[in-house]
This record gives structure tokens, sequence and C-alpha cells, in this order.
């Protein structure tokens, strides 16, 4: 993991904000980001034990972190979350979603249990928790929202059609409410990573082969429609933290309803 001495804290110091999926992978790596800008997390997943565990890899660092399990699927749950943190905490100044999950499977096989599941996390989930901390946002007329989606969400992937469906449908849910609470003073953007080094892509590959999966991986496969990653590696969870930090800071003042890919040209967007 790679650590810093002394970061730009990005103005965040001090503010405070909620992070789902925040127990491994890219949601751990945002959390470790705000926390050495000296910002007040609460960290949320719906695994209670491995959100605690990550929390106390973030001991000694400038900002603190709250552990909480959440599951983002429960409306109730997550409104009851957001009112606690707004009455205990105090008011949220950034919310980043992340908690995400993936089945791969050709469609002819997809059963309608994985295709809802994956809505139920990564579209419905991302409303709960947009929903409930932008309602409250716009009254006090500022406030940053990032979703973390997928590069998948813009180009074609064999055997990835409920999880690119899914995050295409967040990508989309975050620029419409973006719209609607851009008058006031709510920003809300999309960071959107290509093939990052967490379990999740892990799960892709064959047990025991990671070398050779990530090669497969950084030089693309002509049978699978899949172009390789340009710059030559597969990203870091931090290169994915780092977007998310800029786009929820005060130095993005002015970007709303963007979508940032973080996916080294894998999909030679324009």
């Amino acid at each position: 993991m790679r650590s810093h001495t002394a970061p730009d804290d990005h103005g965040l110091a001090g503010r405070i904000a909620l992070v789902t999926g925040a127990g491994r992978g890219i949601g751990e790596a945002v959390v470790r980001a705000f926390a050495e800008r000296g910002v007040r997390v609460i960290a949320t997943d719906l695994d209670g034990d491995q959100v605690g565990q990550a929390a106390k890899l973030t001991a000694g660092l400038p900002g603190t972190v709250l552990p909480r399990r959440l599951d983002v699927t429960d409306a109730a749950a997550v409104d009851a979350l957001v009112g606690e943190i707004e009455e205990t905490e105090g008011p949220l100044d950034i919310a980043v979603n992340v908690a995400g999950v993936l089945w791969s499977s050709p469609v002819e096989r997809l059963s309608d249990a994985q295709w809802a599941a994956t809505f139920a996390v990564n579209t419905t989930g991302v409303m709960h928790v947009s929903r409930a901390v932008t309602r409250r946002m716009t009254a006090r007329g500022r406030g940053s929202l990032v979703t973390v989606a997928s590069n998948a969400a813009g180009i074609p992937r064999s055997g990835l059609s409920a999880y690119a469906a899914s995050k295409a449908a967040a990508v989309m849910f975050t620029k419409c409410l973006g719209l609607e609470v851009a008058a006031r003073g709510v920003r809300c953007n999309t960071v959107s990573p290509g093939s990052t080094l967490t379990d999740m892509q892990r799960a892709l590959w064959t047990e025991g082969e990671d070398e050779a999966a990530a090669r497969r991986v950084i030089e693309g496969d002509l049978a699978a429609h899949r172009t390789g990653i340009p710059l030559g590696r597969i990203a870091d969870p931090a290169d994915i933290a780092d977007a998310v930090v800029f786009l929820a800071s005060d130095r993005a003042r002015h970007i709303t309803m963007h979508d940032l890919y973080v996916d080294g040209g894998a999909t030679l967007r324009a």
C-alpha cells in the first residue's frame, strides 16, 4: 500500500465524510486517503468486522475513522444511519458510494437472483445513500457526492452484463441527481475505474495465476474483444482514491455531473 508522509489535505481537513464499501479494496483506500487529509470518516460496509479492521489501519493519521456496519440495500437503515451521523458527528460534507458486487456469467447462465442482487447493491444502494445525504446537503446549500462506477459502464464486456448494466445505471442516476441539486450547491460526480488490484478483480482470475492473469489484462484479449491497458499497468486502489479525493474537494468546485475514467486508457475513450 502506498504511504504518504505529508499529503496535501486539498482543503479537506476537518470535514465529515461517509464512505460505503469501506471494508476492502477501493473503499478502504478512499477511507485512508481522506484520513490522511484530516477528514472525519464514517466508514461503512456490510461486513462490520472487515470495516473495523480496515479502520484500525488508519490509526495515527490526522483524521479519524468510525467503522459502522451498513447494508445499502436497506433504505430504512441508510436513512437511520445518515440521520444519526448528522446528529452526533455533524453535517456531512462528503459522501462516496463504493459498495458493489460482481458476478461473472454469460447472460444465458445468469440467474434472476444474481441480476437482482447486482442491481440491489450497485444501483439501488447508490440511490438510497445518495438520496439520504443529498436531501440534507441541499438544505444547507453545500456538499459533494462521488459514486465509484466502472469503465465497464461505457464499453461492453463479455460475462459482465449485470455488472456493466448496473454501473451504467448508477452513472446516469448520479448525473441526473447532479442536475437536480446543482442550483442548491451540491455537486455529484462519478469515478469509473478500470482493472484495479482488488479482491473483486482477483475473483475473476484463476487462483494462483495472478501474475499471468494480470499480464493478460494489460496486454488485452482479442478473443474476448478486449483491449489492453495503454499505460501498461493495473491500477492500485490508491489511484482511484486520489481521483475521488480530487472530485470531493473544493479544487473540483466547478465540476459536476462528470464521469472521470481512471483506467490507464483501457477504453480508448475520447
